[in-house]
């Protein structure tokens, strides 16, 4: 992430060296490209300490070299951080230098910076699969956090550690971590990666599971069509009845064979016959109580009302209250937490499952139980073992703990121990056998193993896992107990169906059922804000419009005194703006800086962003700025010199490219990797009246909603569920008046209202989120009479996320101060206008004069110059002495002089995973949101 300039600043025995190299990549159009910096001379690794300065840690693995740290003893953010620590960094042309492309240090390969251009040309953010993610570790804790902030906006605290890893991650972080622990590279250890864990599946060939085929086998097996009753036998098999459920749900939520099934197993008779053996008033099996429950979540029934049972309050009631020994003996009871009568540790996983699935927090000791259960190689037992005793990995039940322990949350080590483990058992063929001394695959191990890892975002270990299925599934449809067995059971058949449609038992019973369709929403934004007593919008407006903030009042910096506007964010703040109306003058100065040819510090347009014109015009750019054109008035057919609408329909995909980060299927915008992007691309085509252009696009978007009405984050690259996706792709779809639409976005706004928390938030990559909550209310606006009170409890947590000078924070647990970023999304999102409505009348403003710049301090040369067609001036150019806008004054040139650091600048960094608008597409937060740079 080089900077063309970088501010000089001195230190005690050193001095770092201003970065002013600047060159320039011909891309269509001239395009600005930052060139590597050099590296400073990193602190002496010994004078970092426990309590004194920051360890960075980078891992040139798998360009065939070692884990290399450096120190600094008084780092200001992660950025400056990994630059005096010795290390280089090269950013990319559209996102600038804030999003690190390549990574390079002096002793390895005489500096080369690694990925090669031949490899990744750093022109667009690269893909979640091959790019360096960021990683930290506060003193004293053991695992690794995907960081919320990026390089420019984190601080580390004394005795931190980053790490930066390159390969793949899945969303918010939840796998890719680096092989090493943060002990092994804090000052004064060892770097120690564990090689025994493999970084890449089994080479073994492609391959599916025929899902359709086996969920006719399964049917078939279902006599009468609702129960499976075994050969010879006349009562019925609940235990495999609920796992046909199960299966039948995998791809249709709505299954008839599925709920016919689930029916039957409500009746009073099966329901007491299978869960209370003991009498209807007895203690139940907490297996079988814990199946239908699960049953009753997967198929839309109520787990409180099942069969004439409260399962959920009866699974609470009878959890164990002590071990053995503490006192009077309980019968059913082994050890403390225990669910009474299970004996099986999956059991135990899928009461703790259900629990969480009818909205019911599992009782701790519970959970801690099946932390207890794990063996030394990370494997799960899958007996209730005493906490120290003999352990054996049973792969069944490692792939359920896992599932359950990553669903609860707070269990973050053993999970990853488990994810190692599942790594190292899987064999050569990508199977996973039955039992750890095994040498043949099991499918129903493998099944659940491809569940567990998929869920962990370690898809390519899971489809290595389905190759191998693909080959062991019978003419019927079904699969054996094992690799040589030739009959179809029902026991590995249904849970090879889920893993086949690549999902898992969390994901059929922990997401609603599709909702009852509402009335389709209003077409007309609110005249007044929603309810609930919502964040002061004045004292957000002032905090956006600030000029320490808004360079010159047109545009924010990706990072604080570079010149190297973040076009993204820039928008994300003016659709801010639009919405409230409370500053229109502000908002006027920075469309006009955007559709005139108004140029940052670097000399780059809006279109050096959008690379309009070029290969790499991308779809969520080129939407953005043409909806914020649209909400103004303006036209998008001539917005900053160019056809924005004409643009976006030559994006659009005929068909999958060769690399799919350019286009991942027919409909995709080019470029386009986010659902974010996508969305936006449409609302724009859809507001220019070209509906039936952005046909292809639209229908590519609704393939991609998942059954419970959610929306994943990436495009072509795996990754989960999520808000932020979901409220956006909602708002593009209410501009649309057909049935199946406003189908779709009544389910997506009722999966969103089910994610709300407690407290009113909502989850998002950096935790209770103020950018997911702000776009929760945009979506539940959709249908405010519906959703009145979620909207006012989402508005009350917003405002408690606001500081005094207006702005917000990142998230509810995140770093205290304001974030640019952040407070644009609540601003904007907190009125509950929807983009797709969005409008702003500037009838009435006046264009502002550019402010001149001979009022800076003496020698700032490189404070950015705003040239706009008709008006005189701007003769600065791109490079120059550092100081930039904001900087101290002072005289005799750049910041070192002032004493002033860089680093206390970065108020409006780039973030590399924010749970809003991140156009840091890392670790599958890479998407372009309109919270940042689409």
């Amino acid at each position: 992430m080089g900077t063309e300039q970088q501010a000089q600043r001195t230190r005690p025995r050193r001095r770092f060296l201003a970065l002013v190299t600047a060159s320039f990549l011909t891309l269509g159009a001239a395009v600005a490209f930052l060139t590597p910096p050099p590296a400073a001379h990193a602190d002496p690794i010994e004078q970092c300490t426990a309590d004194t300065g920051a360890i960075v840690a980078v891992d040139f693995g798998p360009f065939g070299g070692a884990v290399r740290r450096g120190c600094d003893t008084t780092p200001t953010t992660g950025y400056e951080l990994l630059h005096t620590a010795g290390f280089t960094t090269t950013g990319t042309v559209h996102d600038g230098p804030a999003f690190i492309c390549r990574i390079g240090e002096g002793s390895f390969n005489s500096g080369t910076q690694y990925p090669t251009p031949e490899k990744e040309p750093c022109t667009v953010t690269p893909q979640a699969t091959a790019y360096w993610s960021y990683w930290i570790a506060s003193p004293g804790q053991r695992n690794w956090t995907y960081s919320p902030l990026g390089a420019m906006a984190r601080t580390p605290k004394p005795g931190d550690v980053d790490a930066w890893v390159y390969g793949a991650t899945s969303v918010g972080g939840t796998s890719g971590k680096p092989a090493f622990t943060p002990d092994d590279v804090r000052a004064g250890g060892v770097i120690t990666p564990d090689p025994a864990v493999p970084t890449a599946p089994p080479t073994v060939p492609a391959g599916t599971v025929d899902v359709p085929a086996a969920l006719r086998w399964i049917t078939g097996k279902l006599t009468d069509g609702e129960r499976v009753v075994d050969d010879g036998a006349t009562a019925p098999n609940h235990f495999l009845t609920t796992e046909a459920v199960f299966a039948l749900t995998a791809t249709d939520r709505r299954s008839p064979a599925a709920r016919k099934a689930a029916d039957f197993l409500a009746t009073p008779a099966q329901t007491d016959a299978y869960a209370y053996p003991a009498g209807k008033d007895g203690i139940p099996d907490a297996t079988a109580a814990a199946r239908l429950a699960l049953v009753a979540e997967a198929t839309g029934k109520d787990p409180r009302a099942f069969g004439g049972h409260d399962l959920l309050g009866d699974l609470l009631k009878y959890v164990c209250p002590r071990d053995i020994g503490d006192g009077d003996p309980v019968e059913g009871c082994l050890t403390k937490g225990d669910f009474r009568t299970t004996g099986q540790s999956d059991a135990q996983a899928m009461a703790v499952i259900a629990l969480i699935g009818g909205g019911v927090t599992p009782p701790a000791a519970a959970v801690h139980r099946l932390v207890g259960l794990q063996c030394e190689d990370g494997g799960f037992s899958g007996v209730l073992i005493r906490s120290g005793g003999w352990c054996d990995s049973d792969p069944i039940a490692t792939g359920l703990i896992t599932l359950a322990l990553q669903r609860a949350g707070g269990h973050g080590e053993a999970v990853q121990k488990a994810r190692g483990g599942l790594k190292k058992s899987q064999l050569p063929t990508g199977a996973w056998p039955s039992a750890p001394y095994e040498t043949t695959g099991s499918p129903a191990a493998t099944a659940w193993a491809a569940q567990a890892l998929r869920a962990l975002g370690d898809d390519a270990f899971a489809d290595a896992g389905l190759s191998w299925l693909s080959k062991r599934q019978l003419p019927t449809g079904g699969f054996g107990f094992d690799e040589n067995d030739t009959d179809s059971r029902m026991f590995a058949t249904a849970p090879a169906a889920v893993a086949g449609a690549k999902g898992d038992l969390v994901l059929l019973t922990t997401k609603p059922v599709d909702p009852t369709p509402t009335t389709p929403p209003t077409t007309a934004p609110p005249t007044a804000p929603p309810t609930g007593d919502g964040p002061d919008l004045g004292k957000g407006t002032a905090y956006l419009a600030d000029r320490a903030r808004l360079v010159q009042g047109r545009y924010y910096e990706s990072g604080a005194g570079t010149g190297f506007a973040d076009y993204g964010l820039t928008i994300d703040g003016a659709y801010a703006l639009a919405a409230t109306g409370r500053d229109n003058t502000t908002l006027r100065n920075i469309v006009d800086f955007l559709d005139k040819g108004g140029k940052d510090g670097k000399g780059r347009t809006v279109n050096d962003w959008t690379l309009i014109g070029t290969k790499y015009a991308g779809g969520g750019s080129l939407g953005k700025t043409a909806l914020l054109a649209e909400a103004v008035g303006r036209d998008p057919r001539h917005f900053g010199g160019q056809d924005l609408i004409a643009a976006l329909a030559k994006g659009i995909c005929p068909a999958r490219s060769e690399t799919p980060q350019q286009c991942a299927a027919k409909g995709n915008y080019t470029y386009a990797t986010s659902v974010f992007s996508q969305s936006l691309g449409i609302i724009a085509q859809v507001r220019a009246g070209e509906g039936a252009a952005a046909a292809e696009p639209v229908a590519f978007l609704k393939g991609l909603q998942s059954p419970s009405g959610a929306w994943p984050s990436l495009i072509g690259e795996p990754s989960q569920d999520e808000v932020d996706s979901t409220a956006m792709a909602a708002m593009a779809l209410d501009l649309l008046p057909d049935a199946a639409s406003q189908t779709a976005v009544d389910k997506a706004i009722a999966w969103l209202a089910a994610q709300q928390k407690d407290d009113g938030g909502f989850p998002g990559a950096s935790g209770n989120s103020v950018n997911s909550a702000a776009l929760a209310v945009q979506g539940m606006s959709l249908d405010p009479a519906k959703y009145t009170d979620r909207i006012a409890k989402a508005r009350t947590f917003l405002r408690a996320q606001q500081n005094g000078d207006g702005g917000f924070r990142i998230a509810k647990e995140g770093q205290a101060g304001s974030d640019v970023r952040a407070s644009a999304q609540a601003v904007g999102g907190a009125t509950g206008i929807s983009f797709g409505l969005l409008t702003r009348d500037l009838n009435g403003t006046t264009p502002q004069p550019v402010p001149s710049t001979s009022g800076q301090a003496a020698g700032g040369t490189g404070s950015p110059v705003i040239v706009t067609p008709g008006e005189s001036g701007g003769a600065g150019s791109a490079g120059g002495s550092a100081g930039g806008a904001g900087a101290a004054g002072g005289s005799g040139g750049g910041l070192a002089s002032t004493g002033v650091q860089v680093g206390a600048l970065a108020v409006a960094s780039f973030l590399l995973v924010l749970g809003g608008w991140a156009v840091t597409r890392a670790a599958g937060r890479r998407r372009e949101r309109t919270g940042s740079g689409a």
